[in-house]
């Protein structure tokens, strides 16, 4: 969705097609409806407007711990979400994510943060989390094993396609048929603003013959590795003024969706949200709008007792 929105101005969810906008305590949640219709599930996605933390005048719902923020006021964040998802007695995982393709199943809460950038788990009370500002965070469900699965897919996590590996390890684990697989993809940074250099399409096209599907602009030009410019000197510009090397658009949330489709999942059982986290800045917090002076969603994911 490409309604522009400016931080500081509150701002009431209109959901797309197929998901709903849990509202409660001044706290918005996104969640498709297909999770939301399985009784044993507790997901979301958590959404900018409210809070307890200050933004440049704005009250924000700053998930994440950042050096603008206090904990005390992300601590209150986080058991407000909690309060809006029911989830009041359930326990919080998250993890020091590092845009890996490290997978954690986890049969308990860790004493510390793990490293890594997604977790799987058939315990109850546990609420799996990743945080973004921009890149895809993914959660999966396992309707007839109760498994569920939260992953952190930013560039380099969906070049190590790592949605893909997370379904892998819970069908180790748990048996999980990707048949049986529920995938709620939520709000992200949409092709229409997330430019990336040549060495991202150059990585992307050296692992997936359908990368060309998921760029704008001059992808094969820079996925070959040739020169857009090769003679710069004939644009006459002065020394210092070469122009800047071109650029493409990447829709991160299509190369995942890829993922799962090619690891079984059907395409029927993904949902997306399609709103772009840096076009809807009075929804979400983006890392490529605004800074490291932005806040931190959260995606969640959990079985009840």
């Amino acid at each position: 969705m490409k309604t522009t929105g400016k931080p500081g101005a509150t701002a009431d969810c209109v959901a797309p097609p197929g998901w709903s906008a849990l509202r409660a305590d001044g706290v918005q949640v996104l969640r498709a409806q297909a999770l939301q219709q399985l009784d044993w599930l507790v997901h979301g996605f958590s959404m900018r407007p409210g809070g307890t933390s200050s933004l440049k005048g704005e009250r924000v719902l700053n998930l994440g711990y950042t050096r603008w923020d206090s904990s005390h006021h992300v601590a209150a964040n986080r058991l407000l979400l909690l309060g809006v998802l029911d989830a009041a007695g359930m326990q919080l995982v998250t993890l020091r994510q590092t845009h890996s393709d490290g997978i954690h199943m986890l049969t308990c809460a860790p004493e510390h943060a793990l490293r890594g950038d997604a977790a799987a788990t058939r315990t109850p009370a546990l609420l799996l989390a990743v945080g973004t500002a921009d890149c895809v965070p993914v959660l999966l469900a396992d309707t007839r094993h109760h498994a569920v699965a939260a992953v952190h897919a930013g560039w380099r996590g969906t070049l190590k396609r790592i949605a893909a590996k997370a379904i892998g390890r819970m069908r180790m684990e748990f048996g999980t048929l990707p048949q049986d697989v529920l995938a709620a993809l939520g709000p992200a940074i949409g092709r229409c603003c997330y430019e990336v250099g040549p060495e991202v399409a150059r990585a992307y096209a050296g692992q997936f013959a359908q990368a060309r599907e998921w760029f704008d602009g001059p992808f094969d030009a820079l996925a070959s590795g040739a020169e857009p410019t090769p003679l710069r000197w004939l644009s006459m510009a002065p020394p210092g003024h070469t122009p800047p090397p071109a650029r493409v658009r990447l829709d991160l949330a299509a190369a995942n969706r890829w993922q799962l489709v090619d690891a079984g999942v059907p395409p029927a059982q993904i949902f997306t949200t399609n709103f772009c986290t840096a076009c809807r800045t009075d929804l979400f917090f983006s890392y490529r709008r605004e800074g490291a002076d932005t806040g931190r969603l959260l995606g969640v994911i959990g079985i009840r007792k």
